[in-house]
Protein backbone atom coordinates (compact mmCIF):
# COMPACT_ATOMS: atom_id res chain seq x y z
CA UNK A 1 0.00 0.00 0.00
CA UNK A 2 1.08 3.78 -0.47
CA UNK A 3 2.39 5.72 1.99
CA UNK A 4 0.99 9.37 3.32
CA UNK A 5 3.70 11.56 2.48
CA UNK A 6 4.53 14.36 5.10
CA UNK A 7 6.48 16.99 5.98
CA UNK A 8 10.16 15.95 5.51
CA UNK A 9 9.78 13.80 2.93
CA UNK A 10 12.63 13.00 0.74
CA UNK A 11 12.48 14.45 -2.75
CA UNK A 12 14.51 13.85 -6.07
CA UNK A 13 13.77 15.34 -10.03
CA UNK A 14 15.17 13.51 -12.86
CA UNK A 15 17.55 17.10 -13.71
CA UNK A 16 18.72 17.48 -10.10
CA UNK A 17 21.54 16.41 -8.56
CA UNK A 18 20.65 16.40 -5.06
CA UNK A 19 17.69 15.61 -3.15
CA UNK A 20 15.24 17.75 -1.85
CA UNK A 21 12.76 18.10 1.12
CA UNK A 22 9.12 18.68 1.10
CA UNK A 23 7.63 21.39 3.36
CA UNK A 24 4.29 21.27 4.50
CA UNK A 25 2.94 23.89 6.50
CA UNK A 26 0.07 22.93 9.07
CA UNK A 27 -2.69 24.49 7.29
CA UNK A 28 -4.33 21.16 6.63
CA UNK A 29 -4.65 20.52 10.09
CA UNK A 30 -4.09 16.46 9.83
CA UNK A 31 -1.14 14.86 11.34
CA UNK A 32 0.57 11.27 9.97
CA UNK A 33 3.63 10.02 12.03
CA UNK A 34 3.44 13.36 13.70
CA UNK A 35 4.41 15.17 10.99
CA UNK A 36 1.83 17.43 9.01
CA UNK A 37 0.04 15.19 6.26
CA UNK A 38 0.59 16.69 2.75
CA UNK A 39 -2.10 17.04 -0.06
CA UNK A 40 -1.47 17.03 -4.05
CA UNK A 41 -1.99 20.45 -3.47
CA UNK A 42 1.13 21.05 -1.92
CA UNK A 43 3.17 21.82 -4.66
CA UNK A 44 4.48 26.04 -4.57
CA UNK A 45 7.92 26.39 -5.42
CA UNK A 46 10.20 27.64 -2.69
CA UNK A 47 7.70 26.92 -0.27
CA UNK A 48 6.87 23.19 -0.20
CA UNK A 49 9.31 22.55 -3.31
CA UNK A 50 12.94 23.22 -1.89
CA UNK A 51 15.79 23.30 -4.89
CA UNK A 52 17.68 20.42 -5.76
CA UNK A 53 21.29 21.65 -5.85
CA UNK A 54 22.38 22.22 -9.56
CA UNK A 55 19.78 21.68 -12.52
CA UNK A 56 20.91 20.03 -15.73
CA UNK A 57 17.82 20.53 -17.96
CA UNK A 58 18.47 22.42 -21.29
CA UNK A 59 14.48 23.71 -20.73
CA UNK A 60 15.57 25.85 -17.96
CA UNK A 61 16.50 29.35 -19.63
CA UNK A 62 18.95 29.48 -17.01
CA UNK A 63 20.92 26.36 -18.21
CA UNK A 64 20.36 26.42 -21.39
CA UNK A 65 21.88 30.04 -21.31
CA UNK A 66 25.20 28.99 -19.47
CA UNK A 67 25.55 26.00 -22.05
CA UNK A 68 25.54 28.70 -25.08
CA UNK A 69 28.05 30.68 -23.27
CA UNK A 70 30.62 27.00 -22.89
CA UNK A 71 30.64 26.77 -26.66
CA UNK A 72 27.71 24.10 -26.02
CA UNK A 73 29.36 22.26 -23.40
CA UNK A 74 26.22 21.24 -20.90
CA UNK A 75 26.67 23.72 -17.50
CA UNK A 76 24.46 23.07 -15.09
CA UNK A 77 22.88 26.18 -12.85
CA UNK A 78 21.47 26.46 -9.47
CA UNK A 79 17.76 24.69 -9.49
CA UNK A 80 15.10 26.77 -9.07
CA UNK A 81 11.64 24.62 -8.94
CA UNK A 82 8.92 25.75 -11.26
CA UNK A 83 5.98 23.28 -10.44
CA UNK A 84 2.83 25.40 -11.83
CA UNK A 85 0.56 22.03 -11.63
CA UNK A 86 -0.14 19.89 -8.39
CA UNK A 87 0.90 16.62 -7.35
CA UNK A 88 -0.48 13.99 -9.91
CA UNK A 89 -2.58 11.53 -9.53
CA UNK A 90 -2.89 11.95 -5.47
CA UNK A 91 -4.68 9.34 -3.45
CA UNK A 92 -8.71 9.90 -4.47
CA UNK A 93 -9.85 7.83 -1.67
CA UNK A 94 -8.26 10.24 1.24
CA UNK A 95 -9.61 13.53 0.78
CA UNK A 96 -7.33 16.13 2.78
CA UNK A 97 -8.38 19.63 3.40
CA UNK A 98 -10.67 19.20 0.40
CA UNK A 99 -8.15 17.76 -1.59
CA UNK A 100 -6.43 14.49 -2.68
CA UNK A 101 -3.93 13.09 0.01
CA UNK A 102 -0.50 13.08 -1.47
CA UNK A 103 0.76 9.39 -1.59
CA UNK A 104 4.35 7.80 -2.72
CA UNK A 105 3.55 7.04 -6.07
CA UNK A 106 2.42 10.66 -7.02
CA UNK A 107 4.88 12.65 -9.28
CA UNK A 108 5.18 16.44 -9.99
CA UNK A 109 5.84 17.87 -13.43
CA UNK A 110 8.50 21.17 -13.56
CA UNK A 111 8.25 23.37 -16.09
CA UNK A 112 11.49 22.66 -16.93
CA UNK A 113 11.03 18.96 -17.99
CA UNK A 114 11.61 17.34 -14.84
CA UNK A 115 9.85 14.78 -12.75
CA UNK A 116 9.65 15.25 -9.38
CA UNK A 117 9.50 11.97 -7.08
CA UNK A 118 8.59 10.80 -3.43
CA UNK A 119 11.87 8.66 -2.58
CA UNK A 120 11.04 8.88 1.22
CA UNK A 121 7.20 9.24 2.58
CA UNK A 122 9.13 11.32 5.38
CA UNK A 123 7.00 8.71 8.08
CA UNK A 124 6.72 4.64 7.88
CA UNK A 125 3.41 4.30 10.25
CA UNK A 126 0.54 5.55 7.98
CA UNK A 127 -0.53 4.08 4.71
CA UNK A 128 -3.45 4.93 2.06
CA UNK A 129 -6.03 2.70 0.84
Amino acid sequence: MPMQVVNGATLQCSFGMAPSMLVVLPVHRTMAGHQPAANIMDHQPMVNILPFGMCSSLANPAVASATAAAMGVLTPMPCIPNTPVPWAPGAPTVILDKAPALDTPSKCMCAWAGVISIVNPGQTTTTIP
